[in-house]
């Protein structure tokens, strides 16, 4: 950051490093840290509006954990989180431990019991940007560069590309500037541009999303998605709480009417809440792989426990037929979108208690198993694309890759979505319904179209609701498998 010489720099009263070895305690100092510097932020950023010449620069700093350990931990073998791998100096920097409370003292306490040592929280050494405080007043915004009688850079410090990153999940050997290797997967100013990021695309809250995600890539879903809840509503035994739709509305009663929204967001995102974080929130991505990226890039920081893409996809084997149920066991990915990210050589594996709870949900929607389970579902590859006319070009060189690849079916997300979350260590799957099977001359044409939409859609979001249901019943350290793990991880999942 530029320093002005003529004004001198104020920060907020902060309490020292302190070492704690009880979870719950150093989540309250983090948050009592965040407190004070993001209200310190609004403040003086407030002030400094009506102001011509502030008299002083502002800065403060995020918090941060520190952990110092000069041993080899007895980790549990079978957990793939919740410990280092060598003795030394690691650290993460902390933004938001309200909305990050229950991850964090999970993480914390594990390490803590792994290694035998306590945690120091402080203050780090670096700057929370103004534009994220702000974003914790509703009553505030910063107004665009130029609009103010004077330069926002010499006041208050500004995002910055240099710590807002990918290098810690891309495994590209970050450190701290002290020399600390890093405890989670993501810094403070890489997760507050997350944040702002999904109020943006999703027109809802970071708070409201669950810990189990759906993509999908039809609004027919959207509608059944919002039935559903309502049904659970009306049921005090679901355990859901209440739906959340565009813009924030929140219901917690099955009638409660949802007024139409004039301006639908790039991704329309619904919450169907349960208490701590169990239960499903639903994506409309729309088609093409780059808005998969982008909210995968996003959702990501949240660290849910999974997430699956339930959409539609073109069917590749004369055999299938339309409604049929695609399980993906590996991808061909000619999306592109993740080349520069994830090398196109990386394979993307099938996650065993993914791929289970996927077929055990079809079968029971179906009311079929075992070898007649695969009279409407099909496992194999699926192949995703970024050129959604790709019928319309010379068929030899695609057709000849996608038999090579052994694919079963074609769409323009699944790939993505899966390879993101092998970066980003979030557990996938994918179970697609085909809809088209363009090389055996069954094209997606309206009526057509219309009338496999309402024989299939409620049926498939089931299918991907019960799926979830089964891993919310699942331990964690199961569902996170070392196949997301490399071979130096952080400790934080």
């Amino acid at each position: 950051m530029t320093e002005t010489s003529h004004l001198s720099m104020q920060t907020p009263d902060v309490p020292a490093p302190e070492a704690f070895i009880d979870p719950k305690a150093a989540v309250a100092r983090l948050q009592e840290l965040y407190k004070t510097a993001a209200t310190f932020l609004c403040r003086e950023f407030a002030a400094s509006v009506g102001s011509e010449a502030p008299s002083a620069r502002y800065r403060a700093y995020y918090p941060e954990i520190r952990l110092t350990t000069t041993t080899f931990a007895k980790t549990d073998s079978r957990l793939s989180f919740g410990h280092v791998a060598e003795p030394g100096v690691y650290a993460t920097t902390v933004t938001r431990p309200d909305l990050f409370s229950h991850y964090l003292e999970q993480q914390i306490g594990l390490i803590i019991k792994a290694h035998g040592v306590p945690v120091v929280i402080g203050a780090s050494s670096t700057e929370m940007p103004v534009h994220f405080a702000v974003a914790n007043d509703p009553d505030l915004t910063v107004p665009q560069d130029g609009s103010l009688d004077f330069n926002l850079r010499d006041v208050f410090d500004v995002p910055d590309l240099a710590t807002t990153h990918d290098n810690i999940v891309n495994g590209q050997g970050f450190h701290y500037p002290d020399g600390a290797r890093p405890l989670a997967p993501f810094t403070a100013q890489r997760i507050d541009y997350s944040l702002a990021r999904l109020s943006h695309y999703t027109a809802t809250a970071p708070h409201h999303f669950q810990n189990h995600i759906l993509f999908t890539n039809y609004q027919f879903y959207v509608e059944e998605f919002e039935a559903y809840a309502r049904q659970m509503l009306a049921d005090p035994d679901s355990g859901y709480t209440s739906f959340v739709s565009t813009n924030n509305v929140e219901i917690t009663d099955a009638d409660t009417p949802i007024a139409d929204v004039q301006k639908m967001p790039q991704m329309p995102t619904y919450h169907l809440k349960r208490e701590g974080g169990g239960g499903i929130t639903l994506v409309n991505i729309g088609v093409g792989p780059s808005n998969a990226k982008t909210a995968t890039d996003h959702i990501a920081v949240l660290r849910p426990h999974a997430w699956l893409m339930v959409g539609h996809c073109a069917g590749l084997r004369n055999t299938q037929r339309l409604g049929d149920y695609v399980l993906a066991h590996a991808y061909l990915r000619e999306d592109h979108v993740l080349d520069d990210d994830l090398p196109v050589w990386v394979p993307i594996p099938a996650l065993a208690e993914i791929q289970i709870a996927l077929e055990t949900a079809v079968a029971d929607v179906t009311k079929l198993e075992g070898f007649e389970l695969k009279r409407i579902m099909r496992t194999g590859t699926v192949a995703t694309i970024d050129n959604r006319n790709w019928e319309l070009r010379e068929h030899s060189g695609p057709v000849q890759r996608l038999s090579q690849s052994r694919a079963i079916a074609l769409d323009m997300e699944s790939a993505t979505i899966a390879a993101n979350g092998f970066r980003f260590r979030v557990p996938y799957g994918t179970l697609l319904c085909v809809s088209d099977k363009p090389l055996h001359g069954e094209l997606k044409l309206p009526g057509m179209a219309s009338a496999f939409y309402k024989t299939q859609v409620a049926s498939h979001l089931m299918i991907g609701i019960r799926a979830m249901e089964r891993l919310r019943e699942m331990p964690l350290e199961r569902i996170h498998s070392r196949k997301l793990r490399s071979f130096e991880e952080t400790a934080f999942l």
